[in-house]
């Protein structure tokens, strides 16, 4: 992700009007914004087989799995954010009538890269946890074996790190059990 010092403050009210038509995509944080980058094969393919996992579990549910092309706003936070695979229980609220940025996500799932896995684990997930509708939160390496799983247990957050193939992730708020093999399928790590 590209740093901020390129970008003047810009408004909340602005952002949206910019990225709305933007060409890349950019997070939002207190008035700073910061330029997407791309995805590696790893990251591509986790974030798929994540989101292909859920989406076949959920399919006769009336819960909703969005790809990272889904905003979700934090208001407690001023901040924008793309998770890489966001799941909610509840009928989705929206910002407005553009219908692009969710405000009560369950389950946010980020995949790890070098340049984001500090932002991930710290900024975002404070962010994040802002969120009473979020239950829990999901960190995945891609060079590595390794799923971070946060569940929230009243004003806690427990978490359980898996780091074998045979594991099985369960998304306790959602109903949904996912293998890590199926999360790494054809990553080559």
């Amino acid at each position: 992700m590209a740093t901020a010092a390129a970008y003047a403050y810009v408004t909340p009210e602005d952002y949206l009007a910019f990225e709305r038509e933007a060409e890349i995509k950019h997070e939002y944080c207190n008035g700073q914004l910061y330029a997407m980058s791309g995805a590696s094969r790893a990251h591509n393919l986790i974030t798929g087989n994540i989101f292909a996992e859920i989406r076949l579990q959920l399919k006769r549910q009336k819960r909703e799995v969005y790809s990272s092309k889904m905003r979700v706003y934090i208001d407690a936070a001023r901040s924008y954010r793309y998770p890489d695979v966001v799941v909610t229980c509840e009928e989705p609220r929206f910002e407005d009538d553009v219908f692009d940025t969710l405000l009560n996500p369950t389950v946010i799932v980020e995949v790890l890269s070098p340049s984001t896995a500090a932002r991930d684990r710290g900024e975002k997930f404070e962010d994040y946890g802002q969120l009473t509708s979020l239950h829990e939160y999901v960190l995945v390496a891609q060079k590595e074996v390794c799923v971070e799983h946060y569940l929230r247990q009243g004003s806690q957050w427990v978490s359980h790190e898996y780091r074998e193939l045979d594991a099985v992730l369960r998304l306790m708020s959602i109903h949904c059990a996912l293998p890590l093999r199926e999360i790494y399928e054809r990553v080559k790590l």
